[in-house]
Formats: C-alpha cells, sequence, structure tokens
C-alpha cells in the first residue's frame, strides 16, 4: 500500500503553491472577458481568395469609427473581428467595406450584445457556480449522513468543496495568465466549462469517499487514516483511468475541435487533471485532518 495520504504535507505544499500561483495572476491580470461578459460585437467573415493581412483589413474599416478593433485570422482563409456594439447598418458598412479591400468576403457569423446583459450573464454565472457548491455540500452531507463517525458528513462535504474550489481556482489562474500573454477570453462557453469540471471532480471524489465509507463499515483498519489510506490506494487505479480517457477526448477536441470550442476543451484539460489531483490527494486527506482537529479538540 503507498502512504499517499501520510505524504499530505508535500500535496498540500504543492497545491498551495498552485494556488498563491493562480492568486497572483488573477490579482495582477484578472481575467479577460470575452463579448458575452462585456457586451460588443463580433463578425466572423471568410475570404474566398487570399486572406489580406492583419493591417490591411484594419485599414480597410478605419473611417467607420469603431474604435478598438481585434482582428484574429482563424483557419486558412477566415478572420474573427471584435468591436464595440453596432447597429445592423454598421454592420453591413463593415462587410462592405471589407469586400472593397479586393477580395471576396462571406459572413460566417454575426453576434451582438449590450453592456447590460453581459453584466448580467457574469452575474449570473457567478451565482451559478456559488448554487452548484451549496448544493454539492448538502449533497454529500445527506449521502454520509449514516457515517457521521469518527467525522461529522457535513465535513465530507466541506473537504469536497475545497477540492473543488482547488480545481477551478487553478483553471482560472491559468486562463488568467493566457489571457495577459496570449489575448485569450473567457465567455459563457468558459463558464460552462467550470461548471463542467466541478461534475466531474466531485463525482471521482464522491467514488473515493464511498470506498472509504464502505471500509469504515467493514471495519478493515483499526484507524481512521489507515482506512482512508486504504480506500485511496484501493481507488487510484480507476480514478487515473476513467480521467486518462476523457482527458485523450478533450485533448482531440483541443487539436481538431475549431477554433469556437478549443479554449473550452482546453479549460476542462486543466481543470479535470487538477480535479483527478486533488480527489486523490486533497479532498481525503482534507478529512483525516478534520478527524486529528476533533481528536484534539477532545
Amino acid at each position: 500500500m503507498v502512504k499517499l495520504v501520510q505524504r499530505r504535507a508535500i500535496w498540500y505544499s504543492f497545491s498551495g503553491l498552485l494556488a498563491v500561483m493562480s492568486v497572483v495572476a488573477l490579482v495582477m491580470w484578472g481575467l479577460k472577458f470575452g463579448l458575452d461578459f462585456t457586451g460588443g460585437s463580433l463578425l466572423e467573415v471568410e475570404f474566398k481568395g487570399a486572406r489580406p493581412t492583419v493591417e490591411v483589413v484594419n485599414g480597410s474599416f478605419s473611417k467607420l469609427d469603431l474604435g478598438t478593433v481585434n482582428v484574429q485570422p482563424i483557419g486558412e482563409s477566415g478572420v474573427l473581428l471584435r468591436f464595440r456594439e453596432v447597429s445592423e447598418d454598421v454592420h453591413q458598412q463593415i462587410l462592405t467595406a471589407l469586400r472593397s479591400s479586393g477580395s471576396e468576403v462571406s459572413e460566417r457569423r454575426f453576434e451582438s450584445i449590450g453592456p447590460l446583459i453581459g453584466a448580467e450573464l457574469r452575474s449570473r454565472a457567478l451565482w451559478a457556480i456559488a448554487v452548484a457548491l451549496i448544493f454539492i455540500v448538502l449533497y454529500i452531507a445527506w449521502a454520509f449522513r449514516k457515517v457521521s463517525r469518527p467525522v461529522a458528513s457535513w465535513k465530507y462535504g466541506v473537504s469536497a468543496v475545497i477540492a473543488l474550489a482547488h480545481d477551478l481556482l487553478i483553471t482560472i489562474g491559468v486562463f488568467s495568465v493566457l489571457g495577459h500573454f496570449a489575448g485569450v477570453e473567457v465567455d459563457s462557453l468558459f463558464v460552462t466549462a467550470l461548471l463542467t469540471i466541478l461534475g466531474f471532480s466531485v463525482h471521482d471524489t464522491i467514488v473515493v469517499f464511498d470506498r472509504t465509507r464502505e471500509n469504515l463499515f467493514r471495519g478493515v483498519a483499526s484507524d481512521f487514516e489507515t482506512t482512508v489510506e486504504l480506500s485511496v490506494n484501493e481507488t487510484i487505479v480507476r480514478s487515473i483511468n476513467t480521467s486518462l480517457t476523457t482527458l485523450l477526448v478533450m485533448f482531440t477536441l483541443y487539436l481538431f475541435g475549431g477554433e469556437s470550442i478549443r479554449y473550452f476543451a482546453l479549460a476542462l484539460l486543466i481543470g479535470i487533471t487538477a480535479g483527478t489531483y486533488s480527489s486523490i490527494f486533497v479532498a481525503s486527506p482534507l478529512v483525516v485532518d478534520w478527524n486529528y482537529l476533533s481528536q484534539r479538540r477532545k
């Protein structure tokens, strides 16, 4: 039996370092919010002939007073334009200006979101994550209500949520760095990825906790730490294999899934990796430390 829980100080230190780095990145750079949260317009076009350079594209509508325009080449002949919210008339003027650059242009999509709607989406995204965490604590406390000794059932839920917060913080921290250095934006699809990470990670954690519950009923060890250690060792191969199959799919989506879901797949890659780690090396050791704290108070 590998002593994983016994070496929890190492795992705590590693997780703490990643968490601190993520917090520092968020404080320094924050997140680069996309149009879903800030409001504005997004236009994706495809050039039939040779795609003009970014400078030529910018120059074609320089007289339209669009403010800051983000021009991002995508694929072999596409261009993604992000700019302030505009009317339908200005939208058509932009297309006319692009066509005047000498290449035939076809519009693939156009989206426009007002700033009030963007702020409301941001608020609802935070509420969605908070409500999900609350229900996770309540569910785990209910599911483990018959295992109130030596650790109260609600403490399993709190330990799981701490591990989930660890997973989300690392994912958000990575995207803070990517937003600062690579201009990667977060949008409603990123929130979907965070909620998916919550579901996957808590499922992995509950599998380990459930084995701990079974071993407690069976009395396989004389003390709680040994029981948890045995439970982690019995489920670690299953957790890693399940995560690897999911990560292979996400990696394939990241490489070949297209621009629109690339960073969704990347968020899942990061979050599921962090979730697998925290389910094994963070959540269960936290339950053991809850037990030690209770014993010291007594």
